[in-house]
Order: structure tokens, then C-alpha cells, then sequence
């Protein structure tokens, strides 16, 4: 039935990739996890020393994003995945503090499949991501045409 997805997750706050994993975790999603605390180590992974992404090609992946990193904005990266032809067809969730309208709109434009604002309170932070828990034991990633 093809690979198992590979969630990478993008987040400079401890805190909050605890709290992310440990809710998906709740959810009865098992697939690897692999996260990256700063925008410069989640690029050199997706798109690997060639910059081409083509280690990924093929791949089930599903990218976690905040767009408040220290190196780099998730709108960034962001567009970067999405113009790359190697995995442009990668669901992105943004997952994030930012509840601006318009950065809102700008990533639904980039490509992005689902934005979550982060909850400031940590019992419906803690809901969301046990939605997403939910979401991400469903999801089909689509097949990347060769």
C-alpha cells in the first residue's frame, strides 16, 4: 500500500514539539517523527547536499511547519517545497502562532493544506493536536508521478 508516511516536524520550541509529539503519539499515530529545531537543518534534510530534494522523491512525507523559526520564516520553506518538483505534492500543515489574516491567506496561496494557530492555552492546544492526531491517521499521501 506504499511507504508510511515520514512526519517531519518543524519547530524551534521545545515545549511545543513535546507537546506536538506526545498528542500525536495520544492519537494512535506511530509513524516516525523526525524534527528539526531551526529552518537551515529542516532544508539541508528535505532537500539534501544537491539541493534537488530527489532523496525524497517518491517519499511519503507529511511536513509539520511553524512559520516562526529562528534562521528562517516557515513561509520560506513554505515556498520552497512547493515550487520543488521533487515533492511539491508533500502536505504541509502549518501549525503556528501567527493568526493574521493575511499570513493566513499567503500560506493557502503557497500551497499549504491546513493551517493551525497554536492556542496560547495549553488544555486546547493539547485538542488541536489530538485532532490532528486524527487527521494524520487518515490522510493518503498521493503518489509522486516519476
Amino acid at each position: 500500500m506504499g511507504n508510511a508516511v515520514k512526519i517531519v516536524m518543524i519547530e524551534d520550541d521545545d515545549g511545543h514539539a513535546r507537546l506536538i509529539e506526545r498528542n500525536i503519539r495520544r492519537s494512535g499515530v506511530n509513524n516516525e517523527i523526525v524534527a528539526f529545531p531551526n529552518g537551515t537543518e529542516a532544508i539541508n534534510y528535505l532537500f539534501g547536499p544537491d539541493g534537488t530534494a530527489h532523496l525524497h522523491k517518491g517519499s511519503a512525507l507529511l511536513i509539520l511547519l511553524d512559520l516562526n523559526l529562528p534562521d528562517m520564516t516557515g513561509i520560506d520553506i513554505l515556498k520552497r517545497v512547493k515550487e520543488n518538483a521533487n515533492i511539491k505534492s508533500t502536505p504541509v500543515v502549518v501549525l503556528t502562532t501567527t493568526d493574521d489574516a493575511e499570513e493566513i491567506k499567503r500560506c493557502y496561496e503557497l500551497g499549504c493544506n491546513v493551517y493551525i494557530t497554536k492556542p496560547v492555552n495549553y488544555e486546547n492546544f493539547a485538542n488541536a493536536i489530538r485532532q490532528l492526531g486524527l487527521f494524520f491517521s487518515v490522510i493518503q499521501v498521493p503518489p509522486v508521478k516519476a
